[in-house]
């Protein structure tokens, strides 16, 4: 045996994967102990609920079928006739909606705790993508079980995008795979969240995750210097594993208490039901549309909202760029007041729109 070398299964898989150099990097990683340290957790938590979307939905996929006449009726199937169905189906919708909200948490504490700073804007540009491809997961998901609630959130969902002036009627068209939601958009949503999705989602993953290892987690400008740092491992490891149970907990609870129901099939000739509204992460744009008047001055109301969702959005993007001044300093009221007006505007009209 040669001398230095590990004896054992362990020492077999140190030469071959490098895990010594793994544990080197663990054992040097450090992150900031804070106040607000518990913040950090929810970076966690959404990849934690990832990771479940994906296994029960690779669990769901065993029996789904993308079709209108099939699509209901396999769901229905799943929840009915296989062995706790009913259970992962409800898990895989919980998921969705908990993984958004911990997404959103996320990104909120990061404008909170001011970690967008310099060298850290790719991170962030990296995060807001991530956020957009949780809520196209959330988006093309909702339709797949083909009942009369999705069907006609999507179409709703679809007639803002065509809404969009220039592009709005070819990108209403590629999402629908035609002039109408139909057969051909569920088909086009399935390839869309199995497939296209998830690839995107993995490798934005791969590089948010290795940004983040890069630069390190940042403390927040108020500490003026280098304070208390706690191991990544096994110290903040471990605590991130609690906070995984917990969320676990939680879900498990939503699941098993609150089950997902299926509602009834979609009927394409039905008219829509009362009080249509998409899904809750969508809801503040939707009531804010709602209340602007059909015309201002000459312009379409609709299509005046739209503007102006997409240079808040611009706006949002661009907030590293526009937090500090030209001497690097950050402008920490200005940034936590916008966050906060934000916050404000999203809670306040989500809860408006579901109301009424």
């Amino acid at each position: 045996m040669a001398t230095g070398t590990r004896p054992g299964p362990v020492g077999w898989l140190d030469e071959r994967l490098g895990l010594s150099a793994l544990r080197e990097f663990a054992a040097h990683k450090t992150v900031p102990v804070h106040s607000a340290t518990a913040w950090y957790y929810f970076g966690g938590i959404t990849l934690f609920l990832f990771v479940i979307q994906v296994l029960t939905g690779v669990l769901l996929l065993l029996y789904y079928r993308p079709s209108p006449t099939e699509a209901y009726e396999s769901v229905q199937f799943i929840m009915t006739r296989v062995q706790f169905g009913w259970l992962v189906r409800s898990i895989h919708s919980w998921s969705a909606n908990l993984m958004i909200l911990t997404a959103f948490i996320h990104m909120f504490s990061v404008v909170f705790l001011h970690s967008y700073r310099r060298p850290r804007e790719m991170t962030w540009l990296s995060g807001l993508a991530l956020l957009g491809l949780a809520m196209g997961f959330g988006f093309s998901g909702y339709l797949l079980p083909w009942n009369k609630l999705s069907y006609f959130a999507t179409k709703v969902g679809t007639d803002m995008a065509a809404s969009m002036p220039l592009i709005g009627h070819q990108v209403a068209r590629f999402l629908r795979g035609g002039d109408d939601v139909g057969g051909a958009t569920l088909t086009r949503f399935f390839g869309f969240h199995v497939a296209v999705l998830p690839g995107l989602t993995t490798l934005l993953l791969v590089a948010h995750l290795g940004l983040v290892q890069s630069h390190g987690m940042s403390s927040p400008p108020w500490i003026k210097r280098a304070g208390a740092q706690m191991r990544f491992f096994p110290n903040f490891f471990l605590r991130e594993l609690m906070a995984w149970y917990v969320a676990l907990g939680v879900l498990g609870s939503l699941a098993a208490l609150f089950p997902w129901e299926l509602g009834e099939k979609a009927d394409p000739f039905a008219p829509a039901p009362a009080g249509i509204r998409p899904e809750w992460y969508f809801l503040a744009p939707f009531y804010t549309l709602k209340l602007i008047p059909s015309h201002v001055w000459k312009i379409e109301g609709e299509l005046l909202g739209l503007i102006g969702f997409a240079l808040l959005v611009v706006w949002w993007v661009m907030l590293p760029f526009w937090a500090s001044d030209s001497a690097g300093m950050v402008r920490t009221r200005r940034v936590t007041g916008a966050g906060v007006a934000l916050l404000a505007y999203l809670v306040t009209f989500s809860m408006l729109g579901y109301w009424r």
